[in-house]
């Protein structure tokens, strides 16, 4: 085991376990909520939450054809139509801390409506836990495990209800997920340390990806380097690269190349071959470069996420704040004061 600076790898290994444990409760409840025929699945998130939910949505709509909607809490609560939610949605949601306002107020929304909404919470006195049905209680916290709850709940339901056959093979091999992360944050360790040494200065930086790191991008961009780093950031989808975006490349700008394993990875390519050309600070961070140790590679799509998730908000994030000198902890506005 690699001594990672400022990660605690046996700390990380225990959690990973203690999530892994949650298991049998989260498939209970997967197990009494899909005896129910839902018409859709509502996920409702906000900052972080939105972007971990979203790669879960687009998994689960290559399985099935039933609607899957990522709802911002904030414009939830304000939308004057939204016939799709009724008693016939399954609603779900995620707060560690149990107190981010624009969750509660979404799950009030929904409560006054009469709809039950399940989900996670670190704490069993937090104000969201008294306001769910059937809480599960996510005491560690962390992006990873967030992942991983979100698949044994959703997954586990698309298999009662017929529609992922793999489930107990690839809950099985959901053991293992620990440690390969904890791998991969040490294989990344030394090239973000690089990248952060050459990077953390610069007055602005693009990230561009794509289908299911989309969301795992904007969070690093908008979560950790804007919210954490001060860092400016133009995070873009790869779709929509060359309509607009490709014309401030040039060498004053480092740009980031993340690539998944989906079927949009040829338009990651794109965005690569062009780059390349007219820029010298490009950095391509490719999901193909982990490989999993006992997780079958039909998996790998799915897992991307939690792949950028070690790679990047944990190690990439610890070397930008080395090297800024500032805390990551450490914020100006958020949360400080009403606003």
């Amino acid at each position: 085991m690699i001594n990672l600076r400022g990660f605690d790898s046996n700390n990380f290994l225990e959690n990973a376990k203690t999530v892994y444990g949650l298991r049998t409760e989260v498939e209970k409840l997967a197990d009494e909520l899909s005896k129910k025929k839902y018409k859709n699945i509502i996920m409702i998130g906000q900052g972080g939450t939105v972007f971990t939910w979203t790669p879960i949505a687009i998994y689960l709509r290559h399985l099935a054809d039933i609607p899957v909607y990522v709802e911002t809490a904030a414009e939830m609560v304000l939308k004057k139509d939204m016939p799709y939610l009724s008693a016939d949605s399954l609603i779900l949601t995620n707060s560690v801390s149990g107190d981010t306002t624009e969750i509660l107020d979404a799950v009030r929304y929904c409560n006054k409506k009469g709809y039950k909404v399940y989900g996670l919470t670190g704490k069993a006195d937090s104000p969201l836990a008294q306001m769910l049905e059937k809480p599960i209680y996510h005491p560690v916290g962390g992006t990873d495990g967030s992942y991983l709850l979100y698949y044994f709940l959703t997954l586990k339901i698309y298999h009662n209800w017929g529609f992922f056959d793999d489930y107990d093979r690839w809950a099985d091999q959901m053991v293992n997920i620990g440690k390969n992360l904890l791998k991969f944050r040490e294989d990344f360790d030394p090239r973000a340390k690089s990248i952060a040494e050459k990077y953390y200065n610069e007055p602005l930086t693009m990230l561009v990806a794509s289908g299911m790191t989309w969301a795992a991008t904007e969070l690093f961009s908008m979560c950790i380097l804007e919210e954490m780093q001060w860092v400016r950031t133009r995070p873009i989808r790869s779709s929509d690269f060359f309509h607009g975006p490709l014309e401030i490349v040039d060498n004053t700008l480092p740009v980031f190349v993340i690539k998944g394993e989906d079927e949009y990875r040829p338009l990651d390519e794109r965005v690569e071959r062009f780059v390349k050309q007219y820029t010298n600070k490009v950095e391509v961070i490719d999901t193909k470069d982990f490989v999993f140790d006992g997780i079958d590679d039909e998996y790998r799509v799915m897992l991307t996420p939690m792949i950028f998730s070690s790679i990047l908000d944990d190690r990439l994030a610890y070397w930008y704040h080395m090297y800024r000198g500032h805390d990551l902890d450490f914020r100006r506005y958020y949360r400080q004061f009403d606003y």
